[in-house]
C-alpha cells in the first residue's frame, strides 16, 4: 500500500522546521498523558514515539530529531514520565526512529508501510540493543518487544492513516 504525498526535508534555517516540530512535540506532549489514564498505558501504547514518525517521515529528519529529543524531555520535566532514569534510552530510540522514519521517506518517496515498518523496526531493534548495553539487564531491554506490541501496531497502522490523511499537506 502506498499513496502519492508531498514529503519535506526542512534545514535547521527554516522557520518551519520550527513550526512543524513544535507542532509534533504538542502532540507528543498531549497524546502520553491520554495514554496514561489506561494501566501500562505508556509501555504498552508507546506514545510518546507516535508524532516522532510522523515528524520525520512526512518533513524530514531535523523535524524528527527536534521532536524526538524535546517530547521527552519536556514530558519528563512537566509531567515527571518518562522517569529521569528512562529518558536516555528513549532519546536513543526517539531520535533513532527520527531518522529511520526520515530515512525511509527519502527513500521510497512515498507514504510506503514497508517504509514505516522498516523504521519501526530498526528503531526497536537498534535502540533495544542499546538499551541493553546501557542497562545490563536483557529482559529491560526487550520490554518494548514484550509490552509494547500494540504501541508499535498503532505506530505503524496509526501512522500509515496519519499520513495518509496530510498526504497533501
Amino acid at each position: 500500500m502506498a499513496a502519492t504525498a508531498k514529503l519535506y526535508t526542512y534545514d535547521f534555517k527554516s522557520v518551519r522546521t520550527y513550526m512543524f516540530a513544535t507542532i509534533f512535540i504538542a502532540g507528543n506532549l498531549i497524546l502520553p498523558q491520554l495514554v496514561h489514564f489506561i494501566p501500562n498505558g505508556g509501555p504498552t501504547l508507546l506514545p510518546i514515539y507516535f508524532f516522532t514518525l510522523i515528524a520525520g517521515y512526512k518533513y524530514g529528519i531535523r523535524v524528527g530529531l527536534l521532536t524526538a529529543v524535546l517530547s521527552p524531555a519536556l514530558n519528563s520535566l512537566l509531567f515527571g514520565m518518562p522517569f529521569m532514569a528512562a529518558l536516555p534510552v528513549i532519546l536513543v530510540k526517539s531520535a533513532l526512529l527520527a531518522t529511520a522514519a526520515g530515512v525511509a521517506a527519502q527513500y521510497f518517496g512515498k507514504i510506503n508501510l514497508l517504509g514505516i515498518f522498516l523504521s519501526i523496526v530498526a528503531y526497536q531493534l537498534i535502540g533495544s540493543g542499546i538499551e541493553w548495553i546501557i542497562l545490563q539487564d536483557f529482559g529491560a531491554a526487550m520490554q518494548d518487544f514484550r509490552m509494547g506490541f500494540p504501541g508499535m501496531l498503532i505506530q505503524l497502522f496509526g501512522g500509515y492513516a496519519v499520513l495518509k490523511t496530510i498526504s497533501k499537506i
